[in-house]
């Protein structure tokens, strides 16, 4: 009997739905939710619009990073300088503009050493096969230097003549009272999501991840993959930083300190696997949210904020372990 086009497609749609359901993505989502909807019981500020929109304010600088990070895990590889690039990205829009020059200078300023750092660190992983690890942990105590040399380690917070548009650039909220970081998290997640699965560029990236050297073999550009990944993630962390600098108004040589831990771990949570291969731009958004509710519920609960560090480890902890055991069963 002949199948027809109608059935093809809701055929292959049960499928996608069936997937997406039993992945690990699905489950944390359901986690944030059920959290909320716990929360707006337990406590009466959780669900007011002030607590609500600096939940989706503050979600938005890791998310952001996230996204780049999910990059480079699904290639298999790590970068742990995306806080410290973010601080010098940050110091460098920051002291840019305090020196008179226009926020556009600034702000091509700031990416352009993004992609210097994303590309010094693509080429001493791909052609020089240094480890992610060393070579990116080196950069983590470089690009900070650097910040630090660029202020005289202090802090910076007159931006210049255009000082208002980049507090507005990042504090403001020109869209249904939406705050403008949050847009450019929607925006940068479509972007991502549409490359990772409509592009060849994308392909490739779930090649090398899956198997290298099969990737090699069949003529994917490996090395060049491999940089440009790097290259989009401190990029991410650029752009987060100059959004946060816009939000905070004032730049330090801290900003960023740790935020590494909590961008490959919202990154993990949302699904995507450290041995490579597994990672979605949905599931670096919802691993950061995850993320930033726990750390917005301790406060209301009234637990010690220093619990924080044992509920996302935790969180990690079981979402490796959820993956271990989809894995386990796949492989029956």
């Amino acid at each position: 009997m002949a199948v027809t086009l109608d059935q093809t497609i809701a055929q292959r749609e049960r499928s996608r739905l069936s997937e997406f359901v039993g992945s690990q993505t699905f489950w944390v989502l359901i986690a944030v939710i059920l959290a909320c909807l716990f929360l707006s019981f337990a406590t009466d500020s959780f669900a007011t619009a002030k607590n609500l929109y600096n939940i989706t304010r503050n979600v938005t600088f890791v998310a952001i990073i996230a996204l780049g990070m999910t990059l480079v895990i699904i290639t298999g590889g790590i970068d742990l300088s995306v806080g410290s690039v973010l601080c010098l990205c940050s110091m460098v829009l920051a002291v840019t503009m305090h020196a008179g020059y226009s926020i556009e200078i600034g702000i091509a300023a700031a990416i352009g050493t993004a992609l210097v750092v994303g590309a010094f660190n693509g080429v001493m992983i791909a052609y020089l096969d240094f480890p992610p690890f060393v070579v990116t942990l080196g950069m983590l105590s470089i690009a900070r230097s650097l910040a630090m040399v660029a202020s005289n380690n202090t802090v910076v917070f007159q931006f210049g003549p255009d000082h208002d548009q980049l507090l507005a650039l990042g504090g403001g909220a020109w869209f249904l009272g939406i705050a403008n970081p949050v847009l450019y998290m929607i925006v940068l997640a479509l972007l991502t999501g549409f490359v990772l699965r409509w592009t060849r560029f994308g392909r490739y990236v779930f090649a090398i991840g899956g198997n290298e050297h099969a990737a090699t073999l069949t003529g994917v550009p490996v090395r060049r993959i491999k940089v440009a990944v790097y290259m989009i993630s401190a990029l991410s962390a650029g752009i987060a930083g100059i959004v946060q600098t816009g939000w905070l108004g004032a730049v330090t040589t801290n900003i960023g300190a740790g935020m590494e831990l909590q961008v490959i771990a919202a990154a993990v949570i949302g699904g995507a696997n450290l041995a490579g291969g597994v990672g979605t731009a949905f599931g670096a958004l919802v691993g950061a949210a995850l993320i930033e509710v726990i750390r917005n519920s301790l406060g209301l609960l009234g637990i010690n904020a220093f619990w924080q560090g044992t509920f996302i480890g935790g969180a990690i902890v079981l979402a490796v372990l959820f993956d271990r055991i989809r894995n386990f069963r796949q492989s029956e």
